[in-house]
């Protein structure tokens, strides 16, 4: 009888995968970036993210101190490297034309900011990115000084100081610095 169950198992298992290739190869499943992600999809992803951060991210206190100076150079950071997916201050009201057609679609995040995660989750997703989205990896662009120095600015952006505040306000999501610049010429 067990060796009944297991082959039916088995059995199951196997027409399972091969539902799902079939699935896969005709087509059904979109490989367009603007479709909607299906439940198990989206499922899939939030779950992995989580788990992966609770096991990867630093658990430790950022070691860039809090400083005026340290927060103006996380705002620096954030308008060369990061605002023409995630925004300016005007945040949600304002995305850039390419954060509009990303998928999936980047937290602008002046408004759905990413003040309460834990500052190493900020650091684990800019320094490694996050797979099946459009976030990339910096790890190879930025310093780990530069991206803790980020994710302090994340974690402290609703709440800076009045001369920081000024400059944060001031950044511009599109175009891009240096086609501004461009243009001008």
């Amino acid at each position: 009888m067990l060796k009944g169950i297991i082959l039916g198992a088995a059995l199951a298992l196997v027409v399972e995968l091969g539902a799902g290739y079939a699935l896969l190869r005709s087509g059904l499943i979109p490989a367009n970036a603007d479709a909607k992600p299906g439940p198990l999809e989206y499922w899939m992803a939030k779950t992995s993210l989580r788990a992966t951060l609770r096991r990867d991210a630093p658990k430790g206190p950022n070691p860039v101190p809090l400083t005026d100076q340290n927060l103006l150079e996380g705002v620096r950071l954030f308008a060369q490297n990061c605002a023409v997916c995630h925004g300016s201050a005007k945040g949600a009201a304002a995305p850039s034309p390419i954060a509009k057609g990303l998928y999936q679609k980047p937290p602008q995040l002046a408004t759905d900011g990413v003040e309460d995660d834990p500052q190493g989750y900020s650091f684990w997703k800019i320094k490694h990115g996050i797979r099946l989205t459009a976030m990339p990896s910096f790890r190879d662009t930025l310093s780990d000084r530069q991206i803790w120095t980020l994710a302090l600015f994340l974690n402290h952006m609703d709440k800076l100081p009045p001369a920081v505040e000024q400059v944060w306000l001031s950044v511009r999501n599109w175009p891009p610095e240096t086609l501004g610049r461009a243009q001008q010429r």
